[in-house]
């Protein structure tokens, strides 16, 4: 699919912004189907006013034994019985392999 720049009016300040060929081919790509609403620069303000969408204060950390090496691991989940939890290492060598 060929992607060209779009004008977009972003829903907070008003103003025009470009949405390029090559934004709308990464949100392709991450199986996004909506177009962005606020520009780049509405985006960070918002972004920072929430926190990220996380809360401000330290991530929780969980214990956990590693499904397939079995080392002693920290995740930031609450595991949960019959679900298999991996160190960071085992987790990036299987989404590697995949």
């Amino acid at each position: 699919m060929t992607y060209q720049d779009k004008q977009i009016t972003c829903a907070d300040c008003g103003n025009a912004f470009t949405f390029t060929a090559r934004e709308q081919e990464f949100f392709a790509t991450k199986g996004y189907t909506n177009e962005p609403k606020r520009c780049l620069a509405c985006r960070q303000s918002r972004k920072s006013q929430r926190g990220d969408g996380r809360n401000s204060g330290p991530r929780q950390m969980f214990t956990a034994t590693c499904a397939q090496c079995g080392k002693d691991c920290e995740v930031p989940f609450q595991p949960r019985q019959g679900k298999p939890v991996y160190c960071s290492e085992c987790f990036n060598a299987m989404k590697n392999n995949s």
